[in-house]
């Protein structure tokens, strides 16, 4: 990250980054740390006219009160594939360029997806707690349920659908697959209905954007059809799934179990959900690798680059 500085470009940012990444932008740019100004709102007013980029990511996002307040604002960048806390709408309509970190973290992502998925089925951590509890010894675990022959359900064939499925495959399990259309190219069953799809399979794994229009997708009915011997995974957004239909439908064994990374109000895992034994939870860690957050951040770094020194061309743009 050795670019030559832009020290006149005044950049917002909005909470602390990967490390190097925020090195790069306070070493190259005039850049103030949002989340740590004591009245925020004060210093928009005062200096939000000199702001001419944001330095985001998806967790910390870019709300439309703050875009509102930065009239000169013209490029937000995101660390993370997923914007759905950004407000994309307001920055269109004012010629705000925005961009994200698309594809180069599919792989981690969709390994997370499949560990799920593995976990849940297999019962692995609960046997862990299982041993660690020293149970063992009073009896054998029970039974799971197998990998191989199963019908896994992907709804969004996405580049981290399609790298999960690649994974699935490879345990042998059926793939198929919900999207608006078809995907051209590749030999998974395709579904038109998700309703039937996830009537068909035995796992569903959510790998669509966040968003106003992936919002509820899963709600209590659908979770529904999936059964009690049904799985479902979900590694897009705690959005995407009704949270609390989920708990109702894993205390009352309606479904067999779950494996999430999201959740509706991150950092904040409901207690029911922790109590239960059929549920693997994770941190939102899918992409929490070392060398995954490492090219995000030289991904923003070059679309910032990009941006400010090749007639404000950008790598990933968003829409």
């Amino acid at each position: 990250m050795t670019q030559p500085s832009t020290r006149d470009v005044s950049v917002l940012i909005i909470g602390a980054l990967l490390p190097s990444l925020q090195e790069a932008v306070e070493t190259h740019f005039d850049a103030t740390r949002f989340w740590e100004l004591p009245d925020q709102n004060a210093w928009l007013a005062q200096h939000g006219d000199r702001i001419k980029a944001i330095v985001t990511s998806g967790a910390l996002g870019a709300s439309s009160e703050v875009i509102g307040k930065l009239p000169n604002l013209e490029a937000i960048f995101s660390f993370g594939v997923g914007y759905d806390s950004i407000a994309v709408d307001a920055a269109r309509d004012r010629g705000i360029v925005v961009t994200n970190t698309p594809a180069v973290l599919d792989d981690c992502v969709a390994d997370t997806a499949m560990a799920l998925t593995l976990d849940v089925m297999r019962r692995y951590s609960e046997a862990d707690r299982f041993v660690r509890a020293g149970k063992w010894t009073q009896g054998k675990f029970p039974l799971a349920s197998k990998i191989g022959g199963k019908k896994i359900g992907i709804v969004g064939l996405g580049n981290i659908g399609e790298s999960i499925a690649k994974r699935a495959a490879a345990f042998d399990m059926h793939v198929l697959y919900h999207n608006r259309k078809p995907k051209p190219g590749v030999a998974y069953q395709y579904y038109a209905d998700l309703d039937a799809m996830i009537t068909d399979c035995d796992v569903l794994v959510l790998a669509v954007p966040g968003g106003k229009s992936t919002e509820g997708l899963i709600d209590a009915k659908r979770i529904d059809l999936l059964g009690s011997k049904g799985f479902l995974v979900n590694i897009a957004r705690g959005s995407v799934v009704d949270q609390s239909a989920l708990i109702q439908a894993l205390s009352d064994g309606r479904i067999a179990g779950a494996g999430l990374d999201v959740y509706e109000d991150e950092p904040n895992v409901p207690q029911a959900l922790i109590d239960l034994h059929n549920v693997v939870l994770l941190p939102h860690l899918a992409s929490g690798t070392h060398e995954t957050r490492q090219a995000m951040g030289d991904l923003v770094w070059s679309n910032i680059q990009a941006y400010f020194h090749d007639s404000r061309k950008v790598l990933t743009p968003v829409g």
